[in-house]
């Protein structure tokens, strides 16, 4: 492991994040990723499906770096619709499972009144940290 989970003795587990993340090696940054593909068109409005192709960009920036999924210390969510979010928790957890696998950083959702990109739901920015 890249990195050490930070838990305060006498706090609740976090479900699915990490309260904070130590680490040391190199600094990945990606961009804030949105849900369209490699060629920047969406293929969908479903909320669901966006956070997966967000996901998947950024699996692929960490690739380009020679990371993955187990060098990621935080993710920033920042999503159009708190309540879309919290009615697709489901479906979220299945995806994040699917494409970062049991890898949980330290994370921050915000809810945004709009995102650049006019169809994005949700905009998710990653950093990693690569052991040196």
């Amino acid at each position: 492991m890249t990195h050490e989970r930070l838990h305060p003795r006498g706090w609740k587990a976090p479900r699915g994040y990490a309260h904070g993340i130590a680490a040391t090696g190199r600094l990945i940054f990606t961009g804030g990723m949105i849900g369209w593909n490699g060629q920047q068109e969406f293929e969908t409005d479903d909320f669901v499906e966006q956070a997966e192709l967000a996901l998947r960009g950024i699996v692929a920036v960490l690739a380009e770096a020679g990371a993955g999924p187990e060098h990621l210390v935080r993710l920033t969510w920042y999503v159009t619709s708190r309540q879309e979010y919290l009615d697709n928790l489901k479906g979220l957890g299945e995806v994040y499972g699917r494409v970062l696998g049991r890898n949980y950083p330290a994370m921050a959702l915000v809810q945004v009144v709009a995102l650049v990109e006019e169809r994005a739901k949700i905009e998710i920015e990653a950093t990693a940290v690569v052991p040196a």
